[in-house]
């Protein structure tokens, strides 16, 4: 078997995606999703780049082909790079489970659980639209809830300590009307400094947080010490790094409870596993990152579903509410887990006949400001 051709599909719908389709030789293709929202183009540049060293290689050596794409031109991959190889890797063990006859999680040592916990994405102006919102979310059989920290005032303009007010508030909201054995997260997306980090966790200890994700910005893994030896809160960070070796330093020293792996930016399934592996030494659970499109949900299925190390997968949207028409045969979702693939491959079907129904368009990328007109992370 060898790979034909790689083509890209862009689309859009309540957001921006990315889709890889893997040709061969034998009529059997694969599909794959590439993270970065809002840089689809540069990684379809990324993909054509790529595509004179896969055409005429063999589909099954994803592991050859990963370290050719990833060490290729001498430079290291980075977040563009790595989530174009994400796309062609996910597709690749698309191709090896269709050929085999198999789901990919048995290619991948097999299944290691039952089903798939996951989260969903909950929101509300005030404290009381947040209330409600989650209480819909129990009633329809989500088992973990998660929100974010506040980014409503007028004008795209985001306070920190005005949040963080908001999100202490929130907390003790949500526990007092959902009860102790609902798991809360809340994802801060890297929005604070130290200082209100702190402040934060410290003030929602006492109410038991399923994990605080993102309190810091990633790009100095070292700042995660001394927020580490400060609080008790379960910390979680990681789904804006590329690779192993970003990851490895708040794995070994343990500055996180849970890895917030996002196989879409990190180089797919092959890197994926490595990374979950690598985890496991040091009793740190995944926490995937999972906001994107039904290919990536699909992949990230088969990743938790073969990891003995993973607690919960984040669902942006369940399974056939993203464009249902494109991608076919989505998993199936209930009472708040993902279940098992019985298919070949990633179980799902790509029918690129409806793809002019979701024509694509940048849009405008996001971005939030301080109160003084200052750029701070969105």
């Amino acid at each position: 078997m060898k790979i034909t051709d790689v083509k890209v599909y862009l689309a859009r719908e309540w957001r921006t995606f990315c889709f890889v389709v893997v040709e061969t030789d034998e009529g059997i293709s694969g599909l794959g999703e590439a993270g970065i929202t809002g840089r689809e183009l540069a990684v379809q540049g990324a993909i054509e780049h790529f595509k004179p060293l896969l055409i005429g290689q063999d589909p099954f050596r994803s592991e050859h082909l990963w370290q050719v794409l990833f060490r290729g031109g001498f430079f290291p991959a980075q977040r563009i790079l790595t989530a174009a190889i994400a796309a062609i890797d996910i597709a690749l063990w698309d191709i090896k489970g269709k050929a085999l006859g198999v789901p990919v999680y048995d290619l991948l040592g097999g299944r290691a659980r039952d089903r798939v916990l996951t989260y969903n994405h909950n929101g509300g102006e005030t404290v009381e639209e947040l209330v409600e919102c989650c209480q819909r979310a129990l009633e329809e059989g989500w088992k973990v809830l998660r929100w974010g920290l506040s980014d409503s005032q007028p004008g795209n303009i985001m306070e920190p300590q005005d949040a963080v007010r908001q999100a202490i508030k929130e907390f003790e909201a949500l526990r007092l009307a959902l009860g102790d054995e609902i798991k809360l997260a809340i994802d801060l997306h890297t929005r604070l400094n130290m200082a209100d980090a702190l402040w934060f966790c410290q003030e929602v200890e006492a109410h038991r947080p399923y994990f605080i994700e993102d309190p810091l910005r990633v790009e100095n893994s070292q700042s995660y010490r001394q927020l580490r030896a400060r609080t008790t809160a379960p910390l979680a960070a990681g789904e804006q790094y590329n690779s192993k070796w970003e990851f490895r330093q708040i794995i070994e020293e343990e500055l996180v409870d849970y890895a917030r792996v996002d196989l879409c930016i990190c180089g797919g399934l092959t890197e994926a596993k490595k990374i979950a592996a690598m985890c496991e030494t040091h009793y740190i659970d995944l926490a995937v990152h999972n906001p994107i499109g039904p290919v990536a949900t699909a992949a990230f299925l088969h990743l938790c579903l073969s990891v003995p190390n993973c607690a919960v997968q984040e669902l942006a949207r369940r399974p056939g509410e993203t464009m249902p028409d494109l991608v076919l045969n989505q998993p199936e979702w209930e009472d708040g887990y993902l279940l098992p693939p019985t298919a070949p491959g990633l179980g799902i079907e790509f029918n690129p006949e409806a793809i002019d129904k979701y024509p694509f368009s940048m849009g405008e990328l996001k971005h939030l400001r301080r109160p003084d007109g200052s750029v701070t992370n969105w």
